[in-house]
């Protein structure tokens, strides 16, 4: 049975993270992500990987497009719900990179979501739409929500991530 199975090949290129980490030091968040977004700096390989993208930001708040497909299916024929943990993540993640000044990084320790509703490949476009709950010094808290072109909600979450501040 396996041997009549037609192969399905996706063929995807990025460019060098490091070129970005490198200019990141000196840019605030905001800076960086624009920059981004206006293809002036690379996207990171993951979203070319997963096939999804920046989309737009303002201050403590990010969205992320995406068009779930059949290369992100699980094995019961259903976008894998990892897709939608990435975008949850991402998203929040970038919502509070819109806030850091320059030479300030953070990283994700808690990320907490829950799947409404299976996405697919007939879905269409998908929006991941976060938003700050709370920033302190070491710590902010977003939440994201991912909706379809309708506004019907598939998923959201919160994510808690730890700043990291240059020492002086």
């Amino acid at each position: 049975m396996i041997d009549q199975i037609a192969e399905r090949t996706r063929t995807f290129a990025w460019e060098d993270p490091m070129i970005g980490a490198e200019q990141e030091k000196n840019m605030s968040g905001m800076e960086y992500l624009q920059a981004m977004i206006d293809g002036k700096l690379p996207a990171p390989p993951l979203s070319r990987t997963l096939g999804f993208q920046l989309s737009e930001i303002g201050e403590g708040r990010a969205v992320f497009t995406c068009e779930p497909a059949e290369f992100h299916y699980n094995p019961i024929g259903i976008v894998h719900g990892g897709l939608a943990a990435t975008l949850i993540d991402s998203a929040t993640g970038v919502a509070v990179h819109t806030l850091l000044p320059a030479g300030t990084g953070y990283t994700t320790i808690e990320l907490h979501i829950n799947l409404i509703r299976p996405l697919t490949a007939t879905t269409g476009q998908i929006r991941a739409e976060a938003e700050i709950v709370n920033a302190g010094r070491t710590l902010a808290i977003a939440q994201a929500r991912i909706v379809d072109s309708a506004g019907k909600l598939y998923a959201h979450g919160t994510s808690t991530c730890m700043i990291f501040r240059p020492e002086n």
